[in-house]
């Protein structure tokens, strides 16, 4: 099993910047990706960014130039730094992982989700 938990949520004017973080633990045996994903009401959930295990990146047409991703293999963490902030990005952010417990065993596992919410 993998747990999943976000922090770094807030309230941050248009235009400002805020950074979300993801920890993740237990037994891993092979990292496949760790992504964002937001969910805004009345919407579904969709991919903001996402890293693999070989490092490349995806981003979401709506945020690339704005936010980066980053992961920290060895501390088991995974940021989004959100710059440049819009009142459309307003969101609760969930990070996902996706991994091998065993060499055949492959799942997703999501956090709780942290509120973002940019005042216009």
């Amino acid at each position: 099993q993998v747990h999943v938990v976000e922090s770094g949520g807030g309230l941050v004017q248009s235009g400002g910047s805020l950074s979300v973080s993801c920890a993740y633990s237990g037994s891993i045996f092979h990292l496949v990706a760790v992504g964002w994903y937001r969910q805004a009401p009345g919407h579904q959930r969709e991919l903001v960014a996402r890293v693999t295990s070989g490092a490349s990146t995806d981003y979401a047409d709506s945020v690339k130039g704005r936010f980066t991703i980053s992961r920290d293999n060895a501390m088991k963490m995974a940021y989004l730094q959100m710059n440049s902030l819009k009142p459309e990005d307003t969101a609760v952010y969930y990070c996902n992982v996706q991994a091998y417990t065993t060499p055949t065993n492959w799942d997703s596992y999501w956090g709780q989700g942290t509120q973002v919410t940019v005042s216009s």
